[in-house]
């Protein structure tokens, strides 16, 4: 007992009465709750409370090493993931595909990834990371072979194989609650931001399929990333280890997702990702395909222009996560889903690229970006220990079907009007919706946490 307290129910850092289990409080906790009492970040310290995460702030070496690892697989397999997206140009010449087909033959990887992360999250809240990383990278690698040899010579073949490629779009839902078991909740933001910066697996994707395809033939980039694929998979079964600790639910997979869709989080953070993501997810398979119809830039060009608005959006995650930690989610969003905003409204005048078109874009890069870290700050934030894969899938999959949606419209407005114009526009009106949602309902929705978790 401490020194200066006069019994163990003082309060004094000991253990506190309550109706329910007696649980210790941490002392950083209490003088958090003094000197920011109503503010939303303050929950992130007050969930502290009864988690089996590391305590005080410390992360282990190992901690930052499985963070790593897993950082790595994420991107392989959006790597993977991506690889029909810079493509999709040249599958339209030699298919004689039409816009709406080019946009389905990229679209549908991100449809079948994104709905995969319901159960491959639930699945890693059971069995957790270590086992489901290399299943999920092994898994990937026959849809990628299938296109290398033989699956790009027709529509049907390659959405047969886009379909299964989808398999590599589910990582995401393994790493967010494999990485979040390993760090205390004050640090989760950064963590998971850290763990977000896999996603620029697509522009690895962008930066090299084309020009391997031109230099050595249409197999050579999906031989060259089966092979990334089953060397990640064995290095991640021998060097991956679950949290000390991790919470593991005992109740069947059904009624653990009926029970993460009955919580608040769930639909607040999937309606915000699905715009986040989501944005980031139709730029990186559309982008290409926008700059070279709507700029007449060359193939080559416009998938190194989406590489560098993938870079900059896989950059700011990271920054989301970290400003959420000490500012709160729910300020993060709001700024970044206003740049959102502004963005998508000047880029629907279809302005030169030089500088006005650039800087819009990189703008809703970084925002989209920041935004998305700020999302899964969120969930850690407010999600139960022993949900947070459930939740991840839920929100995971909310994100890549927002990202499946708008190039099919893009390209529908495109064969329809001759301009993306529209299409931008409404971005902007959804990216206007979220931000007043985000100033509202999730606003209130932390600000009740927080009575909520103190009486705890």
């Amino acid at each position: 007992m401490p020194q200066g307290c006069a019994d163990a129910d003082s309060g004094c850092g000991g253990p506190v009465r309550s109706k329910g289990p007696v649980v210790p409080v941490r002392p950083q906790v209490s003088q958090y709750y003094r000197e920011n009492e109503g503010t939303d970040s303050m929950v992130q310290l007050l969930r502290a409370k009864g988690d089996s995460s590391p305590s005080g702030g410390a992360v282990s070496g190992r901690a930052w090493l499985m963070l790593a690892v897993a950082a790595i697989g994420f991107a392989v397999n959006f790597w993977a993931w991506a690889l029909l997206s810079p493509l999709g140009p040249r599958f339209k010449d030699s298919l004689a595909l039409s816009s709406f087909e080019q946009s389905l033959l990229v679209a549908v990887p991100v449809v079948v990834g994104s709905l995969g992360r319901i159960p491959v999250g639930a699945l890693t809240d059971r069995f957790g990371g270590r086992v489901m990383f290399p299943i999920v990278s092994a898994a990937t690698i026959v849809p990628v072979l299938y296109l290398g040899l033989a699956g790009h010579s027709s529509l049907a073949a390659l959405l047969a194989g886009g379909f299964f490629l989808g398999i590599g779009g589910t990582a995401f839902a393994v790493g967010v609650p494999f990485v979040s078991a390993w760090f205390p909740p004050e640090r989760r933001g950064l963590a998971i931001g850290i763990f977000g910066m896999g996603m620029g697996g697509t522009a690895i994707s962008a930066l090299t399929t084309v020009k391997l395809v031109d230099a050595y033939g249409m197999a050579d980039p999906f031989l060259i990333t089966a092979a990334v694929l089953a060397a990640y998979a064995l290095v991640a079964g021998l060097v991956l280890r679950d949290a000390p600790g991790r919470t593991v639910p005992t109740e069947p997979m059904t009624r653990r997702l009926a029970a993460t869709l009955r919580l608040g989080v769930t639909w607040q953070a999937s309606a915000l990702y699905a715009v986040a993501f989501g944005g980031y997810v139709a730029f990186s398979v559309y982008l290409p395909t926008y700059l070279k119809t709507g700029y007449d830039l060359t193939q080559a060009d416009a998938a190194n222009r989406m590489a560098g608005f993938v870079l900059l959006a896989v950059a700011m995650r990271p920054v989301g996560g970290w400003l959420s930690d000490r500012i709160g989610p729910v300020r993060v969003l709001a700024g970044a889903l206003g740049v959102v905003l502004a963005g998508a409204f000047v880029q629907s005048l279809t302005p030169s690229l030089a500088p006005v078109g650039t800087v819009a874009f990189l703008s809703m890069a970084a925002a989209l970006g920041a935004s998305s870290g700020a999302v899964f700050a969120l969930v850690a934030l407010l999600a139960p220990a022993n949900k947070v894969g459930s939740v991840t899938g839920i929100v995971g999959a909310a994100g890549g079907l927002g990202g499946f949606v708008p190039p099919l419209v893009m390209g529908s407005l495109y064969g329809a009007y001759g301009s993306y114009a529209i299409g931008l526009v409404l971005l902007g009106v959804v990216a206007a919706a979220a931000l007043a949602f985000t100033g509202t309902g999730v606003r209130h929705a932390v600000t009740r946490r927080t009575p909520a978790t103190q009486s705890h």
